[in-house]
């Protein structure tokens, strides 16, 4: 089974990605992504999963039978990278999306039986942060962090500028009753500028027997059942990527590959 997954045209509903646990072959997460025309309007239901609307770029009116977000959304493209407008909705709902600009919109999913409102994430509830240094420095939007309500979904988005690498060192997060990490699935949205561009991503285990190293391009989706992931951008291209995580304890909580951990450390960037 591909982990990659390319971008296809646009159905009669504008979806371009349908990733799913059974296509995935796992059990939490599930991704889907839009490309709306201005006016269209998309017709949703969670069923017995919660959703993270995310509006990669443009504006949309969101409803659900319990809440209305109108005329929400402000970036036009992700990268301007400012933090964009998201909505959480929970099981068992029906939400209507009114597409008020040409729109990109994510659609982030994982079991639940929670009873939480419906809310809108607006720009000032995200978290932003720097992480990295030298040529590993990338900027992170915490949408729907473990520290923010929700059964089983975490949502990031990541950006890295051109040559450099995320998502690294190393780490991974796939065991399951572990004392230094917790099972979490995951998937790679990426995004390019300009939009021609490419990226590499690497999935593997310390075993190798799962060893697959992929050329990403835009709107592509990378599954990682399990193993390390990190990419590595192209000279003269930025890279965006949306995460979305899921499993049965809600919270990321990993652990490096050692060979790489020194690159969190003072060594690096080595002296020449």
């Amino acid at each position: 089974m591909s982990l990659l997954n390319k971008a296809k045209q646009p159905d009669a509903q504008g979806r371009i990605q349908n990733v799913t646990p059974e296509s995935a072959g796992w059990r939490y997460v599930g991704f889907d992504a839009y490309l709306l025309k201005k006016g269209q309007t998309l017709q949703l239901e969670s069923g017995d999963k919660e959703l993270c609307l995310v509006l990669v770029a443009g504006l949309a009116s969101v409803k659900t039978r319990q809440a209305e977000f109108p005329n929400i959304g402000k970036r036009m493209s992700p990268f301007e990278r400012t933090p964009p407008y998201s909505v959480y909705v929970p099981h068992n709902e029906q939400i209507e999306v009114v597409a008020e600009s040409d729109l990109e919109l994510a659609v982030c999913n994982s079991p639940s039986q929670g009873n939480l409102p419906a809310r809108l994430i607006a720009p000032e509830d995200v978290g932003v942060e720097q992480r990295g240094k030298g040529h590993n420095k990338r900027l992170v939007h915490n949408i729907l962090p473990d520290n923010k309500p929700a059964d089983s979904l975490l949502v990031v988005e990541v950006y890295t500028n051109e040559g450099d690498t995320s998502s690294y060192p190393s780490h991974k997060h796939d065991q399951e009753d572990s004392e230094d990490e917790t099972y979490l699935e995951e998937t790679y949205y990426h995004r390019f500028d300009p939009e021609r561009g490419f990226a590499l991503q690497r999935v593997y285990t310390d075993d190798r027997s799962l060893d697959e190293c992929m050329p990403v391009y835009n709107r592509d989706v990378v599954t990682v059942p399990r193993g390390y992931h990190p990419v590595a951008t192209i000279a003269g291209y930025d890279n965006y990527y949306l995460n979305v995580m899921a499993g049965p304890v809600r919270l990321w909580k990993f652990t490096w590959e050692k060979d790489h951990a020194w690159v969190n450390s003072d060594e690096y960037p080595r002296k020449k």
